[in-house]
């Protein structure tokens, strides 16, 4: 019996490249194009709207 998996492996469309040089592929969503900007990190399991919609965070 050969398995097969139940999802499809979809190339990368999103680059995330560090400083340091290193590079994150993964998916993007919304607008295409080339854009340069910071990365947030955070770490609360609440209040995740505000960080995407506020531009003053």
């Amino acid at each position: 019996m050969t398995a097969t998996a139940p999802w499809t492996t979809r190339k990368p469309t999103a680059l995330l490249v560090l400083a340091d040089g290193t590079v994150i592929e993964g998916h993007g969503i919304g607008a295409t194009g080339k854009v340069q900007a910071e990365v947030c990190f955070n770490t609360a399991l609440t209040g995740y709207e505000e960080i995407l919609t506020d531009p003053s965070y």
